[in-house]
Parts: C-alpha cells; sequence; structure tokens
C-alpha cells in the first residue's frame, strides 16, 4: 500500500474485537494502513465505543482529518430472543443504524480521502431466517443502506459497497457448528464444502476498499462458498 498524498492511508474498522472485524481489522494494518479497530468490548488494542451511543461516535471521529476506509462489521445476533420487540430494536440498532451512525459520523473524513466505505452484510438479507428475524431484517436493510449512500455520496467521491458474508467460522456460528444435523445440512448445501473462515473475507475488503474497485460502487459480493447459488 502506498501513501495517500504524502499520508499513509487510513481504516476505522468496527466490530473489531469480532470474529469477522478483528481479521479485517489485522488484514488492513498488515496491508499498510494506520488502523483504528474499535468495539464495544475489551480486547487488547481495540478501542472502546458502542455504536449504538450517538454522542460516543461523534467524540469517537470528531478528530479524523481525512479517512480512507469505513469498514462497518459491528454486529449482533440473538436468535430466538429477537421475536421480543425490545430485543428485535436493540439488533437493528447495532446492524443498521450503527452501520448508518458511523457513515454519518466518518462522511467528512472520508470525502476528504475519497474513500471507501465497506459494510458488512449478510446472505440472510435476501433468505428468510426463522430463528433471527431481526438480523436478517437488519442486514437487508444494510444491503440497501450500502446501495443508497453509494447514489447519494458518489458525489462526495465516496465509494460504498458491501460483502455478504455466509457462513463463517466465528463466536457467532458456534450454535450452528455444534449442531451435528444442522452443521451437516449446511455443509451439504455448500458446494464448496466447507464452513469459511474470517480470512476468506479479507481478499474481497481489501478490493472493494482499494484502487482496484474504483469503478464499483453499490456492489454486494456474497462470499458463501456458493450457499445462495442452491
Amino acid at each position: 500500500m502506498t501513501e495517500t498524498r504524502g499520508r499513509a492511508p487510513t481504516a476505522l474498522v468496527t466490530g473489531a474485537a469480532g470474529g469477522i472485524g478483528g481479521a479485517l481489522c489485522s488484514a488492513f494494518r498488515d496491508a499498510g494502513y494506520q488502523t483504528i479497530g474499535v468495539d464495544c468490548a475489551a480486547a487488547e488494542g481495540v478501542v472502546r465505543l458502542d455504536v449504538t451511543d450517538a454522542a460516543a461516535v461523534a467524540a469517537c471521529t470528531v478528530n479524523l482529518e481525512a479517512l480512507d476506509v469505513l469498514v462497518n462489521a459491528a454486529g449482533v445476533i440473538r436468535l430466538q430472543r429477537e421475536y421480543d420487540p425490545s430485543e428485535f430494536v436493540r439488533v437493528v440498532d447495532i446492524n443498521l443504524t450503527g452501520t448508518m451512525r458511523m457513515a454519518v459520523a466518518c462522511r467528512a473524513a472520508l470525502a476528504k480521502a475519497r474513500g471507501a466505505i465497506v459494510n458488512i452484510a449478510s446472505m440472510h438479507a435476501i433468505f428468510g431466517a426463522p430463528l433471527s428475524p431481526a438480523y436478517a431484517a437488519s442486514k437487508a436493510g444494510v444491503v440497501q443502506l450500502t446501495k443508497s449512500l453509494a447514489v447519494a455520496w458518489a458525489e462526495d467521491g465516496i465509494r460504498v459497497n458491501a460483502i455478504a458474508p455466509g457462513w463463517i467460522e466465528t463466536p457467532m456460528t458456534v450454535p450452528a457448528r455444534s449442531d451435528t444435523a444442522r452443521n451437516r445440512a449446511i455443509l451439504d448445501r455448500t458446494p464448496l464444502r466447507r464452513w469459511g473462515t474470517p480470512d476468506d473475507l479479507v481478499g474481497p475488503a481489501l478490493f472493494l476498499a482499494g484502487d482496484g474497485a474504483r469503478f464499483i460502487t453499490g456492489a454486494v459480493l456474497t462470499v458463501d462458498g456458493g450457499y445462495s447459488a442452491m
């Protein structure tokens, strides 16, 4: 990664204490970015930030002069508890509204760098998810938010794209991987016959953030081993 206008490029990654966010935070750092990882959970080298706290988001981003990449990877799933309206609202507030909060707070810094946003959606944006209605609804919202911001902010030189992961080995998917029958059903439907790993998202994220994708905006790249093709 070369320096941008005489400075090292900067990436801000939310959900940096999680499986996907942590892998992407490390990947951007290894690629030469000055990387800021944030998460509501405590983790070494990660700044504490709750993306549902508008004041905290503003305080975290106010001193950003130029931002080359914003990766919105903060997300939660509550499974059947999401049928409780209060839990539903909480999941949407983190996964969808939190993504919007971060994007709006970082807009000026992204515009200065003519930067890129990479949102983490999910293949559940296109499937019904009977065990996690709020998660699916929020990720579908992330897809449409991605497309909307891509159009709205193109005049600022900001590109906005998303990655829709499939079944990825993270703490969030432990229940599915621990259920023998469900694990088998997932593998049987996945043409590549394995679970994905957070590292499988690194290449797509770096591509969408980089100059090789300079004419790509409003796109959603599915990374699911072919699961959604079946």
